[in-house]
């Protein structure tokens, strides 16, 4: 007699049942799938950005100061807070350094470099003109740049309102391959960077930030005033809101009250270039950033034009200076941060987002109690 099990032991791998075999494959590429799975999930802790993670879970501290003494830890060289909640006096916090090579502690009056916050004191500017009539949204950009109509793709459809909005289409001169490794050195240089390419997009058809719209505005801008749009933005903007600390270029203010701007691992100090674009105390900007939000900025008629063409907060970076202006209306609390050091490279930028979506935690964790 032969028994099952001796009929088992006599198969060999081909007499095996297919399903059998299919069974076996399965399970082994599971196993399989599962080690890999296991594998490439250790191997990719390597590349989580671990300062990201330990700046965001770890407890909210009691106060902003030791929130910003807490963010140098992380590596920034200096930090400047202002804080303004509609019925109570401003606060001021910094920490770190203002100057690191001099040893100079930072202080909340420093002078910095806003980049791109810029653009929201242009587009005031615009709003004023389009309103007094001297400019037109509607114009297109050939009209008034007509040595630039066979440079720029589409300019006879680009009008300033696309412009002012990005959705021009215009590619961004710090995209060219170029601008980096041979930085311009001066206006036309950098234009020329963002002459004779493709449209990103057609006109009105997309959304693309580009520094290059602003950068035509701003030309505009001098070009129908024919003085310094800086001296209009004083005039209508600046002295009327009562701000002193805010300027339109590095000469018109004294060197040693410009927070230095670092950049990590290179041992320069950024301050001392002139990029063109404008400088203020972290109070004049949020001063500036409530009349925006509260109209108080505009004249009658102003605020409806100014709300079809861009935004009410901005955020700004270049070397050796990132910033954040924003309001925030739940709370009618305007608050801006500057912090003095960038690697375009690593996680500053996304490091300094943390840090100040945690100070205006604590400011909320203040009001709830």
């Amino acid at each position: 007699m032969i028994y099952l099990s001796d009929r088992y032991k006599n198969f060999n791998k081909k007499n095996r049942p297919k399903k059998i075999l299919d069974i076996m494959k399965k399970k082994q590429i599971k196993r399989i799938l599962r080690i890999a799975f296991i594998l490439v999930s250790i191997g990719s802790l390597y590349f989580v950005p671990w300062i990201l993670v330990r700046a965001w879970i770890v407890p909210l501290p009691d106060t902003v100061q030791e929130q910003l003494d807490e963010a140098i830890g992380y590596g920034f060289d200096g930090m400047i807070v202002y804080v303004d909640k509609a019925g109570k006096p401003p606060e001021f916090y910094a920490a770190g350094w203002h100057d690191r090579k001099a040893k100079i502690p930072a202080y909340p009056q420093a002078i910095f470099k806003i980049a791109s916050i810029t653009k929201l004191y242009i587009a005031v500017a615009t709003t004023k003109l389009v309103k007094a009539g001297r400019l037109s949204l509607d114009k297109t950009l050939a009209e008034y740049f007509p040595e630039l109509a066979e440079r720029i793709e589409n300019a006879d459809k680009i009008t300033l309102r696309m412009m002012a909005q990005h959705r021009s289409g215009i590619p961004n001169f710090v995209d060219h391959p170029d601008y980096w490794t041979k930085p311009p050195e001066s206006k036309q240089e950098t234009l020329e960077y963002a002459l004779d390419l493709p449209a990103d997009f057609e006109p009105g058809e997309d959304y693309g930030y580009s520094n290059t719209n602003y950068m035509l505005i701003e030309d505009l801008i001098d070009k129908t005033l024919g003085y310094p749009r800086h001296q209009y933005i004083r005039e209508e903007i600046l002295t009327p809101l009562g701000l002193k600390n805010t300027f339109g270029s590095l000469s018109e203010v004294n060197i040693d009250d410009v927070m230095s701007g670092y950049y990590v691992g290179i041992d320069t100090d950024f301050k001392y270039e002139n990029i063109g674009l404008m400088l203020a105390t972290a109070e004049d900007v949020g001063i500036f950033l409530r009349a925006l939000n509260d109209g108080s900025v505009f004249n009658e008629g102003e605020q409806e034009i100014y709300s079809s063409i861009y935004a009410y907060e901005h955020t700004g970076l270049i070397v050796g200076y990132q910033s954040i202006a924003k309001y925030h209306k739940d709370m009618d609390m305007v608050v801006i941060q500057f912090n003095n050091t960038t690697n375009f490279n690593g996680y500053d930028w996304n490091l300094a987002e943390i840090i100040y979506n945690r100070i205006v935690n604590i400011q909320r964790r203040k009001q709830s109690k």
